[in-house]
């Protein structure tokens, strides 16, 4: 993925019938601060200060020294916890560079490739423990794409989660990488893994289509629901919303699509294209996590019109939402894009987040922290 030119519950018939309400489906009580906040409450989000970059995570030259499993790029690095570790998910990954190279591209092309760890101080940069690998030793390609352009380019993973025993990679099936910012989808999906994330197995259902609001995603586990905020390809739609409990996250039908609120309280419905959008703009790779600090959710995403990575607070996970405020500019780091938070990585009372963050450039995967500064 480049950066300059690149997840409902049914609990029977009853549920059902009530669909479109908030209480349908068995999803979290919304007594959870997580999910019961004060719709017309000030923000309390001011920004962000003491934007810093901590460590290179990926490359040769990276503290994790990548080139031992063949990675000299890649980009990316969504986090998400299973099996006792934190694990890294990256994009396009190539194993040789020429020297002077700007961006994606290479030889030894892997479409998607994946880290783990246990290293829990994110102080000091992030010490990966390794990497999936195959039987070369080389850091290995999970959900093989086609690499034929106009057909399939390649499979990226947008996020991953753990639900019932198993590991899944919510992806997207890039049809063709077009002008800056844009690229074509054929479908956004989920693959699984039985054995630890050593191997992978693409799921027939669900999935969503190319065009729709649910391409990429952020996925969070709020007391056995998962929500997934979604975007459209490429950096120039807003986000949507929907759920389903993590039991019945390969049922299609078991989704359910946040659709507004009524009297207070979220409605959600059952047709992917009327959900209604949560957040306007251009918004591109996305994080989302709680903030025990602000008390709030936050999140993290490319900025479509080339201003760089911002962050934005939301109430609720279906908001409202403030405005984007300025997380890493591309003044900061040019080239920049993908912001992933972790909730793990964060320290002085959730003050201070650390994030991973890509640059188009050397092609590859640095660690950030910032301290978020509350309004007055």
């Amino acid at each position: 993925m480049n950066s300059v030119g690149r997840v409902g519950v049914m609990a029977g018939l009853a549920c059902l019938a009530l669909s479109s309400t908030a209480a349908c489906g068995g999803a979290p009580s919304t007594t959870d601060p997580r999910l019961s906040g004060d719709q017309k409450a000030p923000f309390r989000l001011g920004g962000v200060e003491h934007v810093t970059k901590v460590a290179q995570l990926t490359g040769h030259d990276s503290i994790n020294h990548t080139g031992s499993v063949e990675v000299v790029g890649q980009d990316l690095g969504s986090m998400f916890d299973a099996d006792g570790k934190t694990w890294f998910v990256f994009g396009d990954t190539f194993g040789q560079r020429e020297a002077g190279h700007t961006g994606g591209g290479g030889t030894e092309w892997r479409s998607n490739t994946m880290a783990w760890t246990t290293d829990r101080d994110p102080a000091d940069g992030i010490t990966f423990g390794g990497y999936v690998t195959d039987d070369t030793g080389w850091a290995k390609e999970l959900i093989p794409g086609k690499k034929l352009d106009n057909d399939e380019m390649t499979i990226i993973p947008t996020y991953g989660f753990a639900a019932n025993g198993a590991m899944y990679l919510a992806f997207m099936s890039v049809r063709h990488w077009g002008d800056p910012g844009e690229w074509e989808t054929n479908y956004a999906g989920l693959a699984k893994s039985t054995d630890h994330g050593q191997n992978w197995t693409v799921l027939d259902s669900p999935r969503w289509d190319g065009n729709g609001n649910f391409v990429q995603v952020s996925v969070t586990n709020v007391d056995g629901t998962l929500y997934f905020w979604g975007v459209t390809h490429g950096r120039f739609g807003g986000v949507a919303l929907m759920r389903v409990a993590g039991k019945d996250v390969e049922q299609q039908k078991a989704y359910e699509y946040f659709t507004g609120v009524r009297d207070g309280k979220p409605t959600w419905g059952k047709d992917p294209a009327a959900a209604e959008q949560i957040v306007e703009g251009t918004v591109g790779e996305l994080s989302v996590m709680w903030s025990e600090y602000l008390g709030r959710w936050i999140m993290t995403s490319t900025e479509g019109s080339g201003l760089g990575s911002t962050i934005r607070e939301g109430i609720t996970p279906w908001g409202p939402w403030g405005d984007p405020k300025p997380l890493v500019t591309q003044e900061d780091l040019p080239g920049v894009y993908s912001p992933y938070l972790h909730p793990g990585y964060v320290a002085n009372g959730g003050r201070t987040i650390y994030f991973s963050i890509s640059q188009w450039g050397p092609y590859n995967v640095f660690w950030y922290r910032a301290d978020l500064v509350k309004s007055k």
